[in-house]
Order: structure tokens, then sequence, then C-alpha cells
């Protein structure tokens, strides 16, 4: 009887294993979908992008790290999944703390898809955290991260490492105060290798056509998108069709214990970040631009 209740067990055991796979498996099978994950770890600080930092991601010809910032909102960032869900294709969110904590059911339906869900922020400053005291600028990512990982079911936080140790800075905009308390908290800052440039209104094809010619040209890279604008989530499905029609292939980053294998910067390498904060940074100081990222802060 005994031998027979294990074996029972044992085939339960097995069902369960074969069940799991079968359940993630695609049901398109034409779908673009992810062809690797790289695991990463930052024990003693990370800091990845070359638009910012030096060094970035050892990624092969034409691979993409799919990334979106500032949500969620909704109406928005649940189409951006739905078009993700469509082709199997498994991002990274860098959500702001209190858009998280408004809408905790996004966060833990993109956890439940098998997104990764990153940090920027509780408020996204529009003065950038530059803009504030070295203390309140890491207390606004702190804060971040606590509203963020609650949101994602991955319990409390107070310090040490987050569950997900991935932070992206408004605006690129870092500081030596708050590199250095990332850094000691083993937390990956992560840049961009493409901008898609959404914070400028453009229609979804122009926006496809330019993301396209930047990608070739970079071929491949961590590209930043942003889920709060309506011409990029338009802009989403085509754009996973065309890098399926143009040979291209998805990494998805998740956290690990070890940092990944880097690249090192091309020659006259130079930080494009400086630049863009000076163009940039004056118009986000006007009144009208402070009050539309609070509105959309706000899911407004």
């Amino acid at each position: 009887m005994r031998i027979l209740l294990a074996a029972i067990f044992l085939t339960g055991l097995a069902s369960l294993a074969t069940a799991e796979p079968a359940r993630n498996a695609c049901a398109n099978p034409e779908a673009l979908g992810v062809s690797r994950t790289i695991e990463v770890g930052a024990p003693g600080g990370l800091h990845v992008g070359q638009k910012t930092y030096p060094q970035t991601l050892a990624l092969a010809d034409k691979e993409v790290v799919l990334t979106l910032d500032d949500g969620p909102l909704p109406g928005l960032t649940d189409r951006a999944l739905d078009a993700l869900a469509k082709e199997c294709v498994r991002a990274t969110f860098f959500f702001i703390g209190r858009n998280a904590q408004a809408n905790p059911e996004i966060v833990r339906r993109a956890v439940r898809e098998g997104h990764t869900i990153g940090h920027h922020t509780w408020s996204h400053p529009w003065r950038t955290l530059r803009g504030l005291s070295p203390t309140a600028a890491i207390e606004e990512i702190r804060r971040g991260i606590e509203a963020t990982q609650r949101a994602a079911g991955q319990g409390d936080w107070t310090d040490g490492r987050p569950a997900t140790p991935f932070f992206r800075f408004p605006g690129f905009a870092d500081t030596p105060e708050t590199l250095a308390w990332a850094d000691a908290h083993d937390i990956a800052v992560f840049g961009a290798d493409v901008w898609a440039s959404d914070w400028t209104p453009q229609t979804p094809e122009a926006q496809l056509q330019l993301v396209m010619r930047r990608l070739a040209a970079s071929h491949g890279g961590i590209l930043l998108l942003h889920d709060i604008h309506a011409q990029t989530v338009a802009m989403l499905p085509m754009l996973l069709r065309r890098l399926r029609q143009d040979g291209y292939r998805i990494v998805h980053i998740v956290p690990g214990a070890n940092k990944p294998p880097l690249k090192e910067p091309p020659k006259g390498w130079k930080s494009e970040t400086g630049d863009f904060l000076a163009r940039y940074i004056p118009l986000m100081r006007s009144p009208a631009a402070a009050r539309i990222t609070h509105r959309r802060a706000r899911g407004g």
C-alpha cells in the first residue's frame, strides 16, 4: 500500500512539473517571444546604459532589452501588457512608487505575466533628483522602492537589497550621493542604449521609424519607452511585429547574484545625459510641464 501511495504521489508531482511549463507556454506560434534571460546582480553597484554610463550589458547583435518607465497608468499600461502578452514578450517596468501604490492590480498583473518590476522614485520629481538635497533625493528613491515592492506583493522593504534591485533615475539625473547610496544597497542603475524620445509628441508610425533607425544604428541594446504615453502604447504592437520581421531578439533581465558580462565603451564614448538635461530640464521646470507631470503621476 505504501508503495502504491508513493507512486501516486510521485505521479502527481510529475503532473505538476509538466503543467507549469504548459501554462506558461506561448499560444502564438508566430510570436516574437523571449530569446534568452540574463540574470543581473549588482554587488557593490552597477551602472549600465551607454547613453549615460560607459558600460552596458554585453548583448549580441540585434538583441534588445525592452524597458518601460513612469507607469502604471490605467488604460495605457494595461494595453502595453496586452501587446506584450500577445507576442509572448517580457519587459522591465520601472514604475513610479505612487502610481504603483494607486494601481497595485496592474503591478501584480505585470508580475503574474513574468515581467520584471524595477523602480523609478516615489513621485518622479519634475526638477529631477538634482533639484533636491541629497537626503531628500535618497528618500524619494527609498519611498518609491517601498511602495512599488509592496504593490508587487514582494513584501515590505526598509533597507538592504530590494527584491528587485533595479533602478532608473528620472531624466537620468543621478548624483554622486544617490549613486553611492544605490551602490551600497547592491542596486543596479539602468540608463539606456537607445531612446525612443517619446517625450516628444509624434505619431505612432513616426515613432516606430525613429526607434527602428536608432536600433539599427546601435545594433540593439537597452531600449527606453514610456507606458504613460498613448503614442507609445499605440506603437508597441507595431514595434514588436517589426522587431520579429527584422530579425531582432528579445532579452529579458531578472535579478541575480552576480554582475553580468558587460560591453566596454566604444572609442570616443561620451555621455549624452548632460546635453539632454541641459536642453530639456529648463522646459520640464516650466509651470505647464509641472502640471502635466503631476497629472500623469497621479494617473490623470
